[in-house]
């Protein structure tokens, strides 16, 4: 009776208390973080887009950012490897870059299995992670109060990797129509 009681007392402590994805220690990871509206977050990722050398992933939610879309654009054609991941809106969205980014050669995905596909995240080169609550819009740089967190740490990058490859597995492919 008493492992009973253990096992279950267990077993809600995991339903109360979930454990992290991951727990790290980053305290020698180099990071920058920029606020909106007017803070420089879209200027500091373009940067870092500028920057890239092989790979960049990107997961956006909501995607309407000419100067971050140009900066992918320009980066493909320098060989960079990119794929982009984003929210079911995105196929209908007035102002989305999802046709725009897939007609200029980038793999561009749609996540539809999620009720929103949220996240805001760009990995490039396996080292650095940009995420926060900064959509890639104009509407976050010049409007809204968002963030922009830029973090420089392979271990942090390799966990974000992991989780864009789950989500690649279940999205579809964007493919524009003529």
């Amino acid at each position: 009776m008493g492992r009973q009681i253990i096992f279950a007392v267990l077993v809600l402590f995991l339903f109360i208390c979930p454990l992290p994805a991951a727990d790290l220690n980053l305290n020698n990871a180099p990071t920058q973080v920029y606020f909106s509206p007017n803070g420089g977050c879209t200027k500091a990722i373009v940067k870092e887009i500028d920057n890239a050398i092989s790979e960049i992933l990107v997961q956006s939610y909501s995607f309407t950012s000419e100067p971050i879309a140009k900066a992918l654009v320009n980066a493909n054609k320098r060989g960079v490897t990119i794929q982009v991941i984003l929210d079911k809106s995105q196929k209908t969205e007035k102002y989305s870059l999802a046709i725009f980014l897939a007609n200029s050669g980038i793999s561009t995905y749609i996540d539809s299995i999620h009720t929103i596909a949220h996240n805001k995240i760009i990995i490039i080169d396996k080292e650095t992670v940009i995420t926060g609550s900064f959509n890639f819009t104009s509407d976050a740089e010049e409007k809204n109060a968002e963030n922009v967190i830029i973090i420089r740490s392979k271990e942090l990058a390799a966990i974000y990797i992991d989780n864009w490859n789950k989500h690649k597995q279940h999205s579809e492919k964007h493919v524009p129509e003529d």
